[in-house]
């Protein structure tokens, strides 16, 4: 029987699916960590969110193993170079929650451009201030998107959809203009670009990147949204920034080391200040967790692994 074991709780129609195919589902969700690596040693294939590190000492204890199903776009808690020396079989379904995660930036650009938290705040003190408030429409603005994968170019087309002008960069995709979605450098973006949108896996090439310099290289002030990993962004920099003017305002959906953010004192600090701003908002990494993301990112693993 081929075993497929289930490291986190995903949609059941994964599992359906796996099973109408002849594939055994093992949940071992509730499994200690400490005793998976054992237990891992029958699998065919693991389906998996964030809650562990798939690294080679794990790995190299599942000779059988043919695919890991990673729910979600995000591939750093798997070693791939390991899976590809190996020939093991790595999906994720960065197209199952596209449209959430563009959604959820629309919402975010538009909380920054209207006001909504400061607006908020103002009436819970009972001020009624409309021209404090006054907003800025998303028609005509300059928004940068740094990567163009799935995530990147969903939020692309919403905004062009909107009237703005859209400038992507993306270091691995070329020839991909279309009508306002121009194919940009980063210097044409620091240059023109009033919004800037982070739409980038976690490496080597993209921890950190979003500094205190990177702030400063634009000709003006921008509003930053984040949707991608917290540590693509360095928060002490954006809080330096923030305190500059060199950022009017800031969206993020994910934080240097999401729920243990509050357990380590220097980056709940950091929190803090960011939360009694009203020009940032945040939401705790919810972006592409909508109701029928839920259902399509898994259904999209099927489709992968039974192709």
């Amino acid at each position: 029987m081929k075993k497929v074991f289930f490291l986190d709780t995903v949609h059941p129609v994964l599992e359906e699916r796996l099973t109408g195919a002849g594939y055994l589902c093992i949940d071992v969700t509730k499994v200690p960590i400490q005793e998976l690596k054992i237990m891992l040693s029958d699998a065919i294939g693991i389906v998996i969110r964030s809650r562990i590190t798939l690294n080679q000492n794990i790995l190299s204890s599942c000779p059988k193993i043919k695919f890991i199903a990673r729910s979600g776009a995000g591939l750093e808690n798997i070693d791939l170079q390991y899976c590809k020396k190996n020939n093991i079989v790595v999906y994720n379904s960065p197209e199952g929650n596209r449209n959430a995660v563009a959604e959820h930036c629309i919402g975010f650009l538009l909380s920054l451009l209207n006001n909504f938290k400061q607006a908020e705040k103002d009436l819970n003190n009972r001020y009624w201030l409309r021209e404090k408030n006054r907003g800025i429409e998303i028609n005509g603005l300059c928004v940068g998107i740094i990567g163009y994968g799935n995530n990147g170019r969903a939020f692309a087309e919403r905004l062009s959809d909107l009237g703005a002008k859209v400038l992507v960069y993306d270091r691995y995709k070329k020839n991909f203009s279309k009508g306002r979605i121009k194919e940009s450098s980063m210097d044409e973006i620091f240059k023109e670009a009033s919004v800037i949108s982070f739409h980038v896996p976690l490496n080597t090439e993209t921890t950190y990147m979003a500094d205190y310099q990177f702030f400063s290289s634009f000709k003006k002030p921008v509003w930053v949204l984040n949707i991608s990993r917290g540590k693509v962004l360095k928060t002490k920099d954006l809080i330096k920034a923030l305190n500059d003017e060199l950022v009017l305002g800031a969206a993020l959906d994910v934080l240097d080391e999401e729920s243990k953010s509050f357990d380590i004192q220097e980056i709940n600090e950091l929190l803090i200040d960011l939360n009694k701003r009203t020009n940032v908002v945040l939401t705790p990494h919810v972006a592409g967790w909508t109701k029928e993301s839920y259902f399509k990112l898994s259904n999209v693993l099927a489709d992968k692994i039974l192709k």
